[in-house]
């Protein structure tokens, strides 16, 4: 049986803490900025902390899970954190690419995003999330 719950949650806090969607810290002109669409080196790097320390509470703290008839208690499984926050971080909208972009179809390394972007790179996130994590079953379990 498979556990999506680290699928949803890796999904929700992707899209949360995308930069420029809700919030993003820092901002262009003040620490905090609602809602700009921007994004920044410094600003993926703040965000992508925030999600590693979230995930790190949900997954391994809390045990948030809709399956545990695999789960060994004794083992700590860090493969859905670090294949979460690597994903997290090269698709953000704007870092490598946006899909689409704001003049073009794609645009790469602009640092900017837009609603459709942030869209399209969660559906991304979400696939190759659920691939590596249902489908191939990467597990890294440290005891």
């Amino acid at each position: 049986m498979s556990d999506w719950g680290p699928v949803f949650i890796a999904v929700l806090l992707f899209v949360l803490l995308t930069p420029g969607l809700l919030i993003q810290m820092p901002g262009k002109s003040r620490f905090v900025e609602f809602g700009n669409f921007q994004t920044s080196g410094v600003s993926i790097l703040v965000h992508s902390i925030i999600y590693f320390a979230l995930i790190c509470i949900f997954l391994l703290a809390i045990e948030l899970h809709l399956c545990r008839l695999w789960k060994d208690a004794t083992m700590a499984d860090w493969g859905p954190i670090l294949i979460g926050v690597v994903l997290f971080i090269l698709l953000q909208p704007g870092l490598l690419f946006a899909l689409p972009g704001n003049s073009k179809q794609m645009e790469f390394g602009h640092m900017k995003t837009n609603g459709k972007a942030i869209a399209v790179h969660t559906l991304i996130f979400f696939g190759l999330y659920a691939i590596l994590i249902l489908a191939v079953h990467v597990h890294i379990y440290t005891g």
